[in-house]
């Protein structure tokens, strides 16, 4: 990458959207040099069944960016999502060393932590500690310095699938890149845009894609569940071609320009114009039938969000409520209608701490990508904190698996 070092680019691989975004650091965050934006047609749920199509989608993108920023890009922090996907707690315990907590006994307490049986075909992706304890006596995130003589983690360790992460390496290397960092596209989007003091009170991010719905759910600062349900917004989009008999691409259109998830907001007679098939003039439709399609869907999503929250046991703790990003977060009504299925405070979140093209990329739809830059620029300042899996040449993946994850720490 031409300008040396000090550009981060980020690839958010969507269903509908593949997304590149050019930043370099500031004192104040990042600042956002280049963006680049092409239609993805090779994935299905968040799952690249298309490897060639993807491959397509990612060059253009980054054509697209690299003219944007005046640079060339080789390194690039992936987002991964699906529903393959998943999260489980677990702990360890060691015994303390010379009596006062060290780096090295907090490195072997999480390396006791993450031992825990994988699925088949199931890799770690993330260790994320969660509180550590001294002889009982909570001692937060940061133990070292405490006295004691058994230290105990409790971690949230994220797992995905090896031939969904296979997938992803495969057409960035094949897009001519390689693969900066991996890293949960929910996690990332709300490295983006939550605060602490929401993640310290309890907050829940929703990432809500074209073909899956990412979750995240925080409190007294730490991960405490995350999931990926296999719908999105593109569900919603193959419903109103099927009620208003359009094509998917129409459909999309209508949806992106007049589209509501909650009826209420709507003012009464408002009419649109709908396409028609075999080149027929358009003809209004009340603006209220496009809801009327939408609603049920959307509110589909956030019923079965709702009943994974509660099943995990976080949905009463969200002192902060609710927080929605993704590209089908930008759709009017969305908040509203969130705010009745969960009844706590819902907002979109849009980007923070950014500069530059701030216009273009200050949009719930940039989260991810922002969150990928902002993740990867917290690591190179702060060594220590549990980063993403690193991705070194795809072809070494398997020899180098235990040495990328006791990188992490």
């Amino acid at each position: 990458m031409q300008r040396g070092n000090s550009l981060i680019v980020s690839l958010d691989v969507g269903t509908y959207k593949t997304a590149v975004i050019v930043a370099e650091a500031t004192p104040e965050g990042v600042e956002v040099s280049g963006i680049g934006t092409a239609l993805s047609q090779g994935l299905r749920k968040g799952q690249i069944i298309n490897v060639e199509a993807t491959v397509q989608a990612i060059r253009k993108a980054v054509e697209e960016a690299q003219m944007g920023a005046s640079c060339e890009i080789h390194n690039v922090c992936v987002g991964l999502t699906g529903e393959h996907v998943a999260g489980v707690a677990s702990q360890g315990v060691v015994v303390v060393k010379d009596r006062e907590v060290s780096r090295s006994d907090v490195e072997r307490v999480i390396e006791v932590a993450r031992a825990i049986a994988l699925p088949a075909g199931y890799e770690i992706l993330h260790v994320l500690p969660q509180e550590f304890l001294v002889d009982g006596q909570d001692r937060g995130k940061d133990p070292i310095g405490s006295s004691g003589l058994r230290l105990e983690a409790n971690v949230y360790v994220i797992v995905a699938s090896s031939n969904g992460i296979q997938a992803v390496g495969k057409c960035v290397e094949r897009a001519g890149l390689h693969v900066r960092s991996l890293y949960f596209t929910a996690l990332a989007a709300a490295e983006a845009v939550l605060t602490p003091e929401e993640k310290e009170l309890g907050v829940a991010l929703l990432d809500v894609g074209g073909g899956t719905t990412g979750m995240v759910a925080f409190h007294h600062g730490a991960v405490q569940y995350t999931a990926v349900l296999p719908l999105g917004g593109y569900h919603i989009t193959n419903d109103l071609a099927a009620g208003l008999r359009i094509p998917i691409a129409e459909a999309e259109k209508m949806k992106q320009r007049h589209g509501c998830a909650l009826g209420d907001l709507l003012t009464p007679g408002e009419m649109v114009e709908m396409p028609r098939v075999g080149g027929r003039d358009p003809v209004p439709v009340p603006r209220r039938r496009l809801s009327e399609i939408i609603e049920p869907r959307a509110e589909e999503i956030f019923t079965l969000v709702k009943n994974h929250l509660g099943e995990a046991d976080v949905l009463g703790r969200l002192g902060s409520g609710i927080v929605m990003t993704g590209g089908s977060a930008i759709m009017e009504g969305m908040p509203e209608l969130a705010e009745r299925v969960f009844r706590v405070p819902v907002r979109r979140g849009a980007p923070r701490h950014i500069g530059g093209l701030v216009d273009a990329v200050n949009s719930p739809m940039y989260a991810t990508g922002v969150g990928l830059i902002l993740h990867e620029l917290q690591h190179t300042r702060t060594n220590g904190v549990p980063r993403a899996r690193d991705v070194h040449g795809w072809q070494r993946v398997r020899e180098r698996m235990v040495e990328w994850i006791r990188e992490f720490f």
